[in-house]
């Protein structure tokens, strides 16, 4: 915000609104934003409060090809994009000036990729060579157990600590169970009966606290087969198992599996 500030001070203006997304990120085409599909909104509206868009980094505002899919919009309706780097308001007939944006988006898509791909190169390495468990519910069976405080200084200061897996004293037996019945023959449906009939907690009923959107009465077919076909039981450690793909056109996301 300094940087728009400093842009448009000195010439007289002022920053009346601010639009700004919180926790999206910039691969999202702006139509899916909030905060940027508010602005697009407002763009069409003669009552809108302000006379030009200033952008303060334009490799965070735009990614990929997203300024030339965009700009057209503020060309329709008269407004003025103000952009640190080129001193002022994009002029749509200079070429200089569209080859800049266009090289910014490119930057800030190379930038997310390769933070992408040192995020995921560090969770794959903590997960196969230090044996840490990197976040999310233990799996049945299991439970969280202290490794002490964080090796990075600044999060061991704010009281982040490392976390592995321990067998529960109490599912875990369950989970062996099923399995030996399993290999022994018995199918999933009938190895869910006996464990209903006999009373012992079902996954949701042992942990209702984040599971009270479930029925805990019985076990389901479904939680039985989720057990056998987690890698987990068979000593693997397992990250990265689902991905989300976002797409330009719908907010719906496809999850694909992949295990590392």
């Amino acid at each position: 915000m300094s940087r728009a500030r400093a842009l448009v001070e000195p010439r007289g203006g002022t920053i009346v609104v601010e639009y700004f997304d919180v926790d999206k990120s910039r691969s999202i085409p702006p139509a899916r934003r909030p905060q940027a599909s508010l602005l697009l909104t407002d763009l069409a509206n003669p009552d809108r409060g302000f006379d030009a868009v200033v952008v303060g980094e334009p490799q965070r505002a735009f990614y990929g090809n997203q300024f030339g899919l965009t700009f057209p919009l503020f060309e329709h309706y008269r407004v003025p994009l103000w952009v640190p780097e080129v001193g002022g308001p994009i002029d749509p007939a200079n070429e200089a000036h569209e080859l800049i944006m266009s090289m910014f988006g490119g930057i800030s898509k190379g930038e997310r990729n390769r933070i992408k791909i040192r995020v995921r190169s560090s969770m794959t390495a903590l997960a196969q060579v230090e044996g840490r468990f990197l976040g999310g519910r233990p799996p049945y069976g299991y439970r969280l157990k202290d490794l002490g405080p964080h090796p990075n200084p600044t999060k061991a200061f704010d009281g982040k600590r490392l976390h592995g897996l321990e067998p529960d004293p109490y599912t875990s037996a369950v989970v062996a169970r099923i399995f030996a019945e399993f290999i022994n023959g018995k199918g999933i449906y009938a190895i869910a009966e006996d464990l209903t009939r006999e009373g012992i907690p079902s996954p949701s009923a042992y942990d209702p606290g984040r599971n009270r959107h479930r029925n805990t009465m019985a076990w389901s077919k479904s939680a039985i087969r989720v057990i056998l076909t987690n890698p987990r039981y068979t000593g693997r450690q397992v990250w990265n198992k689902q991905r989300s793909a976002r797409t330009r056109c719908s907010s719906t996301c496809r999850m694909s599996r992949s295990v590392t």
